[in-house]
């Protein structure tokens, strides 16, 4: 067996831009529709939505079916043994790129990479399993560093002061900068696209840039995804599942009742 080229961050490196959706569903039907529709990346939510290792090996397994389509997941931030042991489990299940949410200092991002990666470059730790076919492919412990990719979500303030060398840590492969999370850190709850933070976007772009990485944002906007792309964005999620289903639903009952629940305007 080889160890499988990761796509996506060959992609990345040839400034290819990828078209992603967010999958919060968990089942491996809302997965496979996902899948089957031809983005380039799926991101499998781990932070805001109740995925465990096992389950998105489940889904990952799905994606695998779709060879134009990558698996991403997103994991929580752990510290210590138990951020360590979560991103070895989901490496081990062949999952080769994780995003990482909250991260706000070239510390954590330092430590990230060395959580990704075998020795003498880090401490993930060797084992027997799925990542490398059960033990079948026999160069994978010395091939599997420079397939992993890490990206890394850039989201509060403390982030964006320290942004420059966050962006600077060698093995970080991309910055995802997260509008919610960013427009509520600097009081536009539920404006993600405050004309403030527009500012930030553009400004925090031109710095990932500079720091030769991949940039990376979320919109459920056409339009502003179609911007994002001009400003230099090479993988971008251009929408999510629930989101999707949201909009079909109230779409649905308003052509039959006149009304439907209204829906925030906020992202990811």
């Amino acid at each position: 067996m080889q160890t499988p080229i990761n796509p996506f961050k060959q992609a990345m490196r040839e400034k290819r831009v990828q078209y992603g959706l967010w999958s919060s569903m968990l089942a491996p039907i809302p997965t496979e529709i996902a899948a089957a529709a031809g983005f380039d990346w799926l991101l499998l939510d781990g932070e805001h939505s109740p995925n465990s290792p096992l389950n998105l090996l489940q889904q990952a397994q799905v994606v695998a079916g779709y060879p134009g389509t990558h698996a991403i997941a997103r994991i929580p931030m752990g510290h210590g043994w138990m951020g360590q042991a979560f991103i070895k489990q989901v490496l081990d299940v062949g999952i080769q790129t994780l995003l990482v949410p909250m991260v706000e200092t070239a510390e954590q991002a330092r430590e990230l990479v060395r959580c990704m990666r075998y020795a003498p470059a880090g401490i993930r730790g060797m084992a027997g399993v799925r990542a490398s076919g059960w033990g079948r492919n026999v160069n994978y412990g010395k091939e599997a560093n420079d397939q992993v990719c890490l990206l890394v979500q850039a989201e509060t303030r403390a982030a964006i002061e320290n942004l420059d060398a966050i962006a600077a840590v060698d093995g970080v492969d991309g910055v995802f900068i997260g509008p919610a999370d960013l427009s509520a850190a600097y009081d536009h709850v539920g404006d993600p696209w405050h004309p403030e933070m527009l500012k930030i976007h553009e400004d925090a772009f031109r710095r990932i840039q500079k720091a030769g990485k991949a940039v990376g944002i979320l919109t459920l906007e056409e339009d502003r995804a179609k911007q994002h792309v001009q400003m230099g964005a090479t993988f971008i999620a251009v929408g999510t599942d629930t989101n999707l289903l949201v909009k079909g639903t109230n779409a649905l009952v308003k052509a039959f009742k006149g009304t439907a629940q209204a829906t925030s305007k906020g992202n990811y």
